[in-house]
């Protein structure tokens, strides 16, 4: 069979035990051909062959953990705000956004920093809120996504006051003098004001479908042709399967149907969206698993331990925060989702919360189900004697590597837990040595870009790539460069069920590939996080080529 592309003169490492390492590949149909020796005999008269000079090619990346439609919506339509910004420039920002709004428009953003939780605990900061917002609502999530910041208008149109109890699975953060509400809403306490916001933005059907277009032109750049949504409504459904019948979606997309809506305050949740999701299956796109929030963050003493969190003046010094649900509930929803041919990805932040999922997970393989995949999400504390049940129990770590190295979320959580726990996040290391399969995902937009490099540099050094911050986080649980790319790119694909088409560079699988600037064996640890693509490929077609 003659090739449509050949390329030759290439650095090519394919992530695939079968050869690892070669100089060609052959594309045909959108296909790996073949790759090394074999390539010559598929040259025919009409095959395009490209010279590459040395350059490395390597399958393309990864993401097992996104929130890609999150991310298009607040790049077009939002505020998008940095962790790193302190309290005065989150104001000035709001500030700005404000003034090009409608009188009546909500200021809807994202990504202030874990941080600045003790300062948005008051009254008065609500009050600054208000008074750069000019009357207008305003409602902001922090960088992990589960918690919102939002201003007396917000508030009014959630129906939250002083007397107003807290909901079931979230907290109404007030003032310790006043008592009333601070504007800080955890996890569910949002979730209302989250929804009114959201009916009050209104996107369109063509609104949602540009926000996916738009983050899934923001991953091509950086060389990424797989990934798993963490977390979809049926507007993302329906914008992913009405790009692929428009032969605009360019990359395999996995989707995770929310179980229990924490904080999105999407349409529909549980058996209904379930009920509804294989009417958005297509070529391109899986809607092949439910998500389900364990627990919640750290930094708001939400996430679920086994030991007590810091003492502080509200839960005293024997809190330590809890689950959404009871395992046997959890056991119930596992089985519901195996019985429809799902798998689940589970948030766990807590180590208690992974223990209960790794206790569901163990019922449900003793049922004698071994097909269905199941992720433990972030993950990041893990007790030493859960650490070999991933591989005895076939459950993927779904890793996020801006939790691993220093940032901001980590500083947040070395303030509220103690330091022999909040010093040993994500046991990387442990978990591979004890044969786990590691994934990994940027959770963008919790983290601020989806660029993986930047991931696999902090899994290397277990140093912030960007050197914001020094020092190292658990050095002990460094891991190879070899073991790292597996991690963003056979790895996830594994995790999520598409390893018989993507993730490396086989003969028969799609020629999804990524040509990048530099070869990252070549260079030391602490420039891969320079390492860029410059052309990335989507079954044999590019859809990034770098200016």
């Amino acid at each position: 069979m003659s090739a449509d592309l050949i390329l030759t003169n290439a650095t090519v490492y394919t992530v695939s035990a079968e050869k690892l390492w070669a100089a060609e590949v052959a594309v045909a149909d959108g296909l790996v051909l073949a790759v090394g020796d074999d390539v010559a005999e598929h040259r025919g008269k009409d095959t395009e062959v490209r010279d590459l000079g040395g350059a490395f090619v390597m399958p393309g990346l990864v993401d097992v953990h996104n929130h890609h439609s999150r991310a298009g919506q607040t790049e077009l339509f939002e505020l998008s705000l940095s962790a790193d910004l302190g309290f005065g420039e989150v104001l000035t920002a709001v500030r700005e956004r404000a003034a090009t709004l409608a009188p009546d428009e909500w200021v809807i953003g994202h990504g202030w920093g874990s941080t600045l939780v003790e300062a948005v605990s008051r009254e008065s900061a609500r009050h600054a809120l208000d008074a750069v917002a000019a009357d207008r609502p305003v409602l902001l999530a922090d960088d992990s996504g589960h918690n919102r910041w939002a201003n007396t208008a917000a508030l009014r149109f959630a129906g939250i006051d002083r007397d107003t109890p807290d909901p079931d699975g979230g907290i109404i953060v007030r003032d310790r003098t006043s008592g009333e509400p601070s504007g800080l809403l955890l996890e569910a306490a949002g979730r209302t004001a989250e929804r009114i916001a959201r009916a009050a933005q209104c996107l369109t059907e063509g609104q949602h479908v540009s926000a996916s277009r738009r983050a899934i032109e923001i991953l091509h750049t950086h060389g990424i042709t797989a990934f798993q949504d963490a977390a979809v409504s049926t507007d993302i459904l329906s914008s992913l399967h009405a790009l692929d019948t428009a032969g605009e979606l360019s990359a395999w997309v996995v989707t995770s149907m929310l179980i229990n809506d924490q904080i999105f305050g999407f349409d529909l949740a549980g058996e209904a969206l379930i009920a509804v999701g294989e009417q958005y299956r297509s070529q391109h796109h899986c809607p092949d698993f439910v998500k389900i929030f364990l627990d919640g963050v750290p930094p708001t003493r939400t996430a679920a331990f086994l030991e007590p969190y810091l003492p502080d003046e509200t839960q005293g010094a024997c809190h330590r925060g809890g689950t959404t649900m009871s395992p046997g509930e959890l056991v119930r929803w596992l089985r519901l989702a195996a019985a429809a041919g799902l798998g689940a990805k589970i948030h766990c932040t807590g180590d208690a919360s992974v223990r209960v999922a790794l206790d569901a997970i163990e019922v449900v393989r003793q049922d004698g189900n071994w097909d269905s995949k199941f992720q433990i999400a972030h993950g990041q504390f893990v007790h030493p004697d859960d650490v070999p049940r991933f591989a005895a129990l076939a459950v993927a770590a779904d890793i996020s590597p801006f939790l691993w190295m220093p940032g901001v979320i980590p500083a947040a959580i070395a303030t509220v837990l103690p330091s022999a726990l909040s010093s040993r996040l994500h046991p990387n290391r442990s978990l591979l040595d004890a044969g786990a399969l590691v994934a990994g995902g940027s959770d963008w937009p919790v983290s601020p870009s989806p660029h993986a490099w930047e991931g696999i540099q902090g899994l290397v050094t277990r140093r912030d790539p960007n050197r914001q911050r020094a020092g190292a986080l658990w050095e002990e649980q460094a891991i190879t460069l070899e073991e790292a790319i597996a991690v963003f790119t056979l790895n996830g694909a594994k995790a999520m069920g598409v390893d018989d088409v993507t993730g490396s560079l086989t003969a028969g699988k799609s020629a999804d590939f990524v040509v990048l600037n530099q070869n990252p064996f070549d260079v030391p640890p602490a420039s891969l996080v320079e390492t860029r693509a410059m052309e990335t490929w989507f079954a044999g077609q590019p859809v990034f080529t770098a200016g």
